[in-house]
């Protein structure tokens, strides 16, 4: 047989994900979940554990929990436990965690990894879904020498999501990370803002000989702040891991952090297993029972998910591959797009509009649709006005400009903006005509070489009449009338 460090090998990548619910209150007290609050003034006897202290499950955590786990085809189980996953950590003042481990609330479900626009899928599973509260936060550059803790985070609530070791590669992982994402935003489930730490991944990886079942010796990586980050995370551990196995060595069992400043991994601990947590179940709290009502309540809420809507908007609007993900890669801009292509006709002219001026005046601003101050009625209205000629797309360009800046695309007045601002374009052929001799008159040398044989001299020439007509001529008619001249005076 072949030695292990001469045989072809392969990677196995598990994710855990946990995602922060939306939730106004803690997990399991009434103390406000509130990101940048001043250090330790959102704790109670309940999420510091004071003794006495009996914590009680927020129904709208479990409720956004139950969402996320239909969402992503789980089953849903009427009964889950909550346990105590004890560990001892400066920032865990209780000296455990309350979790879910034998009886989580959900199992199974999977995503369907799509890896390019031609539809090709790595179908990913998912193992479970499960409830539990988040930990404190131990500060390390806040004094000199010394380590601060923040209790603010105990209690928030958190699921936890575990794939099976199905990933095959770190892009693999990145395009899961950005579905998921995606999809827990449609829900509103969560924010899933990583700065803040809505959204933290860690991975499992490891390696094996390719085609063999059992998996190699397993690593975790913490410390990953971005999705790119997970990325190159995963690349430089995979390479560790090969360059370890070609020298005949073996993979150690433990967990990393990844330094990002440095591009590298670094011991943090051996790797704990789940005997190591001696979990039991929460002698303060009862099973966590859902009745089938309540699951097919959520699942009656759940919205068109960021999948289906980018298949629809390619089968229903004719909408390019390209052009249906970046219009689904938020729900309210989907919803934007949606209102605008409902009211000018064509969804083709309403997508290139939103993904084009729109989309970069959203950037500039630094906001999203859902503040974008031009309606999709007005921006509709806009784009009518190109189609019937009544402005160029230059003078479109500057209506949305006046529209965004004043405020005055809520209401709805481009074309008063084009009358008010002179905008309107000009057709008449003898006015065109003017400007093109002029412009003609004006450049003899330019002329003579374009007679030569300088074709791309006719975009200047298109230039130097837009210019004199203050961007107001029709570019069809200017190109029209500019060709019949300079062919004529070419013959």
């Amino acid at each position: 047989m072949m030695p292990e460090q001469d045989q072809p090998m392969e990677t196995a990548i598990g994710l855990e994900i946990h995602i922060q619910l939306s939730t106004r209150e803690k997990l399991f007290c009434s103390d406000p979940v509130d990101f940048g609050a001043e250090p330790n003034s959102q704790v109670c006897p309940v999420c510091l554990g004071l003794p006495g202290a009996l914590p009680v499950v927020n129904r709208e955590a479990v409720a956004l929990a139950v969402r996320a786990c239909l969402a992503f085809g789980c089953t849903v189980h009427p009964v889950s436990v909550f346990a105590r996953k004890n560990y001892f950590y400066p920032d865990l003042p209780k000296g455990y965690q309350i979790s879910q481990f034998e009886r989580p609330l959900a199992t199974g479900g999977g995503v369907r990894v799509r890896m390019d626009e031609e539809g090709t899928e790595v179908p990913i599973r998912i193992r479970r879904i499960h409830l539990e509260e988040d930990a404190g936060k131990s500060i390390h550059d806040r004094f000199p020498g010394a380590t601060a803790v923040d209790l603010n985070r105990t209690g928030t609530p958190l699921v936890e999501m575990v794939s099976e070791p199905d990933f095959r590669s770190p892009a693999q992982v990145r395009i899961y990370l950005d579905q998921v994402k995606r999809t827990l935003e449609y829900l509103g489930v969560s924010d899933c803002n990583m700065e803040e730490g809505s959204l933290r991944v860690d991975a499992n990886v490891s390696i094996r000989p390719r085609g063999t079942l059992e998996l190699g010796t397993k690593t975790e990586l913490k410390n990953m702040n971005s999705f790119s980050g997970v990325e190159k995370a995963l690349r430089v551990e995979i390479d560790r891991q090969r360059s370890l196995v070609a020298r005949g060595e073996a993979v150690e069992h433990q967990t990393l952090l990844w330094d990002e400043r440095k591009a590298e991994v670094r011991p943090m601990r051996s790797k704990e297993e789940s005997h190591d947590y001696r979990y039991f179940p929460d002698p303060d709290l009862p099973p966590l029972k859902l009745t089938s009502a309540f699951i097919e309540r959520a699942r009656e809420t759940l919205p068109e998910l960021p999948e289906a809507r980018r298949t629809r908007f390619i089968e229903g609007y004719d909408l390019p591959p390209y052009d249906a993900g970046v219009l689904t890669s938020d729900r309210e801009l989907a919803d934007y797009f949606e209102g605008v292509a409902e009211r000018a006709g064509s969804a083709k002219v309403a997508s290139n509009w939103v993904m084009g001026p729109v989309l970069a005046a959203m950037k500039e601003a630094d906001g999203g649709a859902g503040s974008f101050p031009v309606s999709p009625g007005a921006l509709a209205e806009l784009i009518g006005l190109v189609e019937e000629g009544v402005v160029n797309r230059r003078g479109a360009h500057t209506v949305l400009d006046r529209m965004v800046q004043t405020g005055r695309g809520k209401e709805g007045h481009p074309s008063q903006i084009v009358q008010e601002e002179g905008l309107a374009q000009v057709s008449d052929s003898s006015q065109l005509e003017g400007w093109v001799l002029e412009t003609l008159a004006a450049h003899p040398e330019e002329v003579r070489r374009f007679r030569d044989g300088e074709s791309r001299l006719r975009g200047f020439f298109m230039g130097e009449v837009m210019k004199r007509s203050r961007g107001k001529a029709d570019p069809g008619e200017v190109a029209r009338i500019l060709s019949a001249h300079l062919q004529g005076e070419k013959e």
